[in-house]
């Protein structure tokens, strides 16, 4: 593989691009100037016609360094595509970007007759596809990965994508990393075998990977790699500068804050820099997102609170066009929202706990100072977790400075309201337990798991923070004692449900219980009954009994293999016992032969008779 060094910004007008593709950049995207990543992207697949694998920090305009070598490709073709003629097939990890992709080349689209574009998503159904595809056609397909192998691989009636695919011009896997790291390797693969060698094929993401450079290798001909990376001068005196993954016009920081006081920095952070601006704020689990987005409206309701996850299925495309057309507001999200989507006018990215994995560090800070705009992300570390800004640093070479500090005076207050919250709805009760005990489960499988112990962790201030009333039934609290947390002294059946028909099903649910002693759901057995358990407890053993099922497959075959081979084995050791006897009678006969205490006949005739 090839590298190249990286050209200064050019503009756009040294490019010999059609009409319509620089219209579009100079009076749509008002983009006068290329960026690095995309001055040789776009002079590699077009001029020297070779395959690219781009890693460029986020927010550097990547999008057009595939977007337009694509179209190009298939303006200037000899012979126009026809209308069922794939041209362009571009793959994104998750629906928002491929969304976001397939809005971007409409921009460019609306001044172009003879090229037409289709999306095609995962939890769609696939018949609407199949007949949107043989009515209208498509020149450029944008998909998921899911979706486009189920398109190809399942055999549909006067469907034909595969034969489609024969004149495409040009491949690009967008955030290729992503797409490994989802799973979505097989599907990739999948989806290679049913397209042609003479094609341009570009990856693009903000980090490399082994997976990624594995792909590299497979799917791309004598490829090009360009590496776009910012430089930070780490001692101004001594002009000491080194090469760093997010965007110079992007400040990291950090802050150091006691589990119980999370949520209460948080808070105060909000109404310091001003309810006006536009934040991100990344949380770990579905549940905490549910749950945080709701007290979050009742402690600042001034601000404007959009929630994102990624169970919320197509409901979520209609919080991110409010979120992106909104003047300002906070999104609360998990990493489904972490990749290549480009919010306008993101001023703070908070990530209220270090992500899964390092390399969503970067993609989660990189929602802000985008396309060389300014922005700031902050990270909220617990005291344990300290180690974690060297760690960043040495790994994805991300500086963090230190938060300067802010007090945070309103502890109990946050606390308070926040519990009265959860006794006025049992709804919110419940969301708080889930969210606490999701958040425990994946603090345990963090990929820096060395380093962010879940022994570490306090779990009582952990349990103030987000305004528990009492410590759930979970496994990790199991014998466990703790001694930094206080629950209320309430009886816990007295919070009522908002919802009148929830509320009445309890209520009828808890008579019986008074009456009978036994909850609606409990199994009576000889022994006694069966107590119902935790949801969290409940999974756990779900899982355990999976396991066992499996292991004890897995013995019965290792049994009935290990029998099989003891038989085959006896089989085989008597047999060859009963031949040893034989050609030990027939040694002895020889020896004696040789030796004259038998003649010739004898010989012969007792040799003859073994036969």
């Amino acid at each position: 593989m090839s590298s190249t060094t990286l050209a200064p910004s050019l503009k756009w007008e040294s490019l010999n691009l059609s009409d319509v593709v620089f219209n579009t950049i100079k009076n749509h995207f008002k983009f006068k100037c290329m960026t690095p990543i995309q001055v040789e992207s776009i002079k590699n697949i077009l001029e020297k016609k070779k395959d690219v694998a781009a890693e460029a920090v986020t927010g550097s305009g990547k999008t057009l360094a595939f977007l337009v070598p694509m179209l190009e490709l298939i303006l200037k073709r000899s012979d126009p595509l026809k209308k069922h003629e794939v041209g362009g097939l571009i793959i994104s990890p998750t629906r928002e970007l491929a969304t976001q992709t397939s809005h971007v080349l409409d921009e460019f689209l609306i001044n172009i007759d003879n090229i037409t574009q289709m999306l095609t998503l995962g939890g769609n159904p696939i018949e609407t596809d199949v007949k949107a595809f043989n009515k209208n056609g498509a020149n450029i397909l944008v998909a998921t990965p899911g979706r486009l192998e189920d398109l190809l691989t399942r055999k549909i009636p006067n469907f034909h994508l595969h034969k489609s695919l024969k004149s495409l011009e040009m491949l690009v896997l967008d955030e290729a990393d992503k797409l490994l790291e989802l799973g979505f390797e097989k599907s990739i693969n999948t989806v290679l075998q049913y397209l042609p060698t003479q094609r341009r094929t570009g990856l693009f993401s903000a980090t490399q990977t082994k997976q990624v450079a594995m792909l590299v290798k497979a799917g791309l001909r004598n490829p090009v790699m360009v590496i776009v990376k910012e430089k930070h001068c780490l001692n101004p005196k001594s002009k000491q500068v080194e090469s760093v993954s997010t965007p110079l016009a992007l400040q990291n920081f950090y802050t150091l804050c006691d589990a119980d006081k999370k949520f209460a920095y948080l808070v105060t952070f909000l109404k310091k820099h001003g309810l006006n601006l536009k934040y991100m704020l990344f949380l770990s689990t579905c549940a905490c997102v549910e749950y945080f987005s709701i007290i979050l409206r009742s402690l600042i309701p001034e601000i404007n609170v959009f929630s994102l996850h990624g169970k919320m299925n197509n409901k979520r495309y209609k919080i991110f066009d409010l979120f992106c057309k909104a003047d300002r507001g906070i999104l609360l999200c998990t990493d489904v929202m972490a990749r290549g989507v480009d919010i306008p006018e993101v001023n703070w990215v908070i990530q209220y706990d270090p992500p899964s994995n390092a390399s969503s560090f970067v993609h989660r800070a990189g929602r802000t100072a985008r396309v060389g705009k300014n922005g700031s992300s902050l990270v909220m570390l617990m005291p344990n977790e300290d180690a974690y800004v060297h760690f960043i640093y040495s790994n994805q070479k991300v500086i963090l400075d230190l938060m300067p500090q802010i007090e945070v005076n309103n502890l109990d207050e946050v606390i308070d309201k926040v519990r009265k919250r959860q006794l006025k709805d049992r709804t919110l009760f419940d969301k708080a337990n889930k969210a606490f005990v999701s958040y425990i489960q994946a603090y345990s499988k963090h990929e820096c798991h060395l380093l962010l112990r879940i022994k570490d962790l306090e779990f009582g201030k952990l349990a103030t923070g987000f305004g528990l009333l009492r410590l759930p039934k979970m496994p990790e609290l199991k014998n466990k004692v703790v001694t930094d947390f206080v629950p209320v002294d309430i009886d816990f059946n007295s919070i009522k449900y908002q919802n009148n028909e929830r509320e009445a099903s309890r209520q009828k649910k808890l008579q019986n219980y008074m009456e009978t002693g036994i909850w609606p759901g409990q199994i009576k057995h000889k022994k006694g009954l069966k107590q119902t358990v935790a949801w969290v407890d409940a999974k756990q053993k779900k899982l355990e009994r999976r396991e066992k099922r499996k292991r004890k497959k897995e013995l019965k075959k290792q049994m009935e293999l290990e029998g099989k081979a003891k038989m085959r084995k006896k089989r085989e050791q008597a047999f060859s016992e009963e031949e040893l006897k034989d050609l030990a009678k027939d040694i002895a006969l020889m020896k004696k032969l040789k030796n004259k205490k038998i003649s010739k006949e004898q010989f012969d005739m007792e040799f003859g008779g073994e036969l």
